[in-house]
């Protein structure tokens, strides 16, 4: 229940003075890095605390690409501070202060520092060793996470493209970047992240299990985010925060989703004008950070955008079950972050990270099996709009939506509420994208709940839920809700199951108001696939998945069936082999051509430094010459799309240098040359 609780949204930037630091056991510097902290001050007068990874061996002015994480985690005593030994996270604020483990699986199951890239870790502003007000994802929280990518860029350290990399809370700040284009920004990477920090608290005036403690245990994370051991400016900063707590706290019970609170931290609305390249994770079954405006996000997102969608909860591309198994099921999570970010982050070509490879889209569907589509929701999922029973039920929250927690069976019964039933499907259906419910609702008075829930009843009545939602209803009239988007596999034989209720005791903090709700001229729009798909990717179900098969589903009794079933409810199509490939006299598209581009810079007037883009694995020549005489030689070997070396020259008086480059591999070789330098001999 308190990862349930404790993860999340966030923000923040990065710092001024680099400072050399020791480290410690439970916070040890990562294998072949070297680690400094420091701080950025900002216009507004926030000063936020940042820890820095870079290669060891680096000459301080060496320039890498950088990725940088911002978030409220990367406190030096520990992620979520007193609750880490119950969420499987270090806590020790009697140490050594040394850098946050948070991200340390990406470090080093990426290679980030054998890759040439800096890691730089931000604590929001409130957390760690930052000063100021926890924003959750306000105005403040937008502004540090521009700074902090402009502060990166700018650095003498930094080539001056940035990625960014986070999971739920920093995955947060990664949309904000998106969104908000900063310069220097080339790319982000987020898994599981809320994109309207509203809807991870309340379900349109519907307050979730977690929006009273949620709010308190940040609070507690920015409280004990420091070691006691950190810098006079460390705890200095963090003792500011104390004087935020009430108004923090208050600001958050807000459960109207058009106050202009909220509206500062929606952004879905600002997603048409991001620029950015995206690559995002998203569970279909997250218990975490729903899938509550999700794919409205990511159809809106205006840059480039990749996903991973698929049948798992709150967990890392990389995370693995006791057994060693992936959690997502699917192989290759930092393989593909990689080549993304040196795509975007390093310029590397794509002939080095085929398309073909990495899909716009990777779904995992409800029967564990993967497959790449161009967007989803698909093209083709089709609307069936099914129209719903007329009803009533008794708004007394005594409804949960399925039997995963079995101490709910003392409180709560299922099913109960309005049901409409399909009869038996006559073949397979594949649901795909977001069904969306309109009704008439009739109430006497305000704050009833409204819940809609959407099943696949098997043959034998057992019912797993497959979407839902939920809103607060304050006045009679029409009212609109979509669902939670899902990607469901409905064999022939099953039906389609939808309720109209009150309540879902396992999602929701119900109040009830034990009037009675009528339900009229109520419709679910369905959007299923017109062509059939095949699991034509590697993967495995996701664990999430196995075990909500197992837990969810419960029986509805014959009769409830028999009353609900509706023999003109519209059954969806029968699905239909995708169309032919394009006709055969289309132009094939052409491969893409390894690329060499060769950079020449001044580092002293007997060393230059060259420096550019070639294929990985390429041998790469250097002659630098002035005029028609070599004046220095240099051979290396590029690594993931780049190379880069100082060579010592001799030039003879003031002239005009190239760098002439030739990189080769089996048989193919390629030719570039720099533009011209000016070096003068003293």
């Amino acid at each position: 229940m308190l990862r349930r609780l404790v993860c999340c949204i966030g923000l923040v930037l990065a710092g001024l003075a680099s400072v050399p630091a020791a480290a410690h056991a439970g916070f040890s510097t990562p294998p072949g890095a070297t680690w400094t902290q420091g701080f950025i001050r900002q216009a507004d007068g926030t000063t936020l605390h940042y820890d820095l990874l870079r290669p060891k061996g680096l000459p301080k002015d060496a320039r890498t690409p950088v990725i940088v994480s911002i978030g409220p985690y990367f406190g030096h005593a520990g992620q979520t501070g007193p609750a880490g030994p119950v969420e499987g996270t270090s806590y020790d604020p009697l140490g050594t202060p040394g850098p946050s483990d948070r991200f340390r699986d990406v470090v080093e199951g990426a290679k980030l520092m054998e890759r040439g890239y800096a890691f730089l870790m931000v604590d929001l502003r409130g957390f760690g060793g930052s000063n100021g007000c926890l924003d959750w994802g306000g105005p403040g929280e937008q502004a540090d996470v521009k700074a902090a990518v402009e502060w990166a860029a700018s650095q003498p350290w930094s080539t001056g493209k940035v990625g960014m990399y986070g999971k739920s809370y920093d995955g947060v700040t990664g949309l904000i970047g998106g969104v908000s284009n900063p310069k220097g920004l080339a790319a982000v990477v987020s898994q599981e992240p809320v994109y309207d920090l509203y809807r991870y608290l309340y379900a349109d005036g519907v307050r979730y299990t977690n929006s009273l403690l949620t709010p308190a245990l940040y609070i507690a994370i920015d409280a004990t985010g420091f070691a006691l051991q950190d810098s006079s400016q460390v705890l200095l900063n963090n003792a500011g925060s104390v004087a935020c707590y009430p108004g923090d706290y208050l600001a958050q019970q807000s459960d109207v989703h058009d106050a202009p609170f909220w509206k500062a931290r929606d952004l879905i609305r600002r997603a048409p004008a991001a620029k950015v390249p995206l690559l995002l994770t998203q569970g279909f079954l997250e218990n975490n950070t729903k899938p509550d405006g999700s794919f409205d996000f990511f159809s809106a997102y205006g840059g480039p955008k990749r996903a991973w969608f698929g049948m798992w909860d709150h967990v890392r591309g990389n995370d693995v079950d006791a057994e060693g198994k992936l959690k997502m099921g699917r192989q290759g999570w930092f393989d593909e972050v990689m080549r993304f970010f040196d795509h975007h982050v390093r310029d590397v070509p794509l002939v080095d990270a085929p398309v073909d490879r990495d899909p716009p889209v990777v779904v995992q569907s409800s029967d564990g099996g993967w497959r790449a589509e161009p967007a989803w929701p698909p093209a083709d999922a089709t609307d069936v709009v099914a129209p719903l029973r007329d009803g009533s039920y008794v708004d007394d929250a005594m409804n949960a939506g399925t039997s995963e927690v079995a101490a709910q069976g003392l409180l709560a019964g299922r099913g109960r509420g309005v049901w409409t039933v399909s009869p038996p499907l006559p073949h397979a259906a594949h649901l795909a994208g977001v069904p969306r419910f309109s009704a008439d609702v009739a109430v006497s008075r305000p704050f009833a709940n409204l819940v809609v829930d959407l099943y696949d009843v098997d043959p034998a009545g057992s019912a797993t839920l497959v979407s839902r939602n939920a809103r607060r209803i304050d006045r009679s009239g029409r009212h609109d809700l979509a669902l939670y988007g899902n990607d469901w596999k409905l064999p022939a034989g099953h039906r389609i199951g939808v309720l109209v209720t009150g309540s879902n005791m396992d999602w929701w903090l119900h109040v009830p108001t034990l009037q009675t709700v009528r339900v009229r001229g109520a419709t679910l729009r369905l959007p299923f696939l017109r062509h059939t798909r095949e699991a034509a990717l590697p993967g495995e179900p996701a664990e999430r998945l196995k075990a909500y098969r197992e837990r969810a589903p419960f029986t509805v009794d014959g009769e409830t069936l028999a009353a609900a079933t509706d023999a003109a409810f519209p059954v969806p199509p029968a699905q239909t082999p995708p169309p032919a490939a394009a006709a055969t006299s289309a132009r094939p598209k052409r491969a893409a051509t390894p690329r060499l581009v060769v950079r020449l810079s001044r580092r002293s007037t007997r060393r230059v430094v060259v420096h550019g883009t070639a294929p990985t694995g390429f041998r790469v020549r250097i002659a630098v010459r002035q005029g028609t005489r070599t004046i220095g030689r240099r051979t290396v070997t590029a690594k993931v799309g780049a190379f880069r070396a100082t060579v010592r020259v001799r030039p003879r008086g003031r002239g005009r240098v190239r760098a002439h480059v030739t990189a080769t591999r089996g048989r193919t070789v390629l030719r570039a040359r720099s533009a011209a330098l000016v070096l003068r001999r003293r």
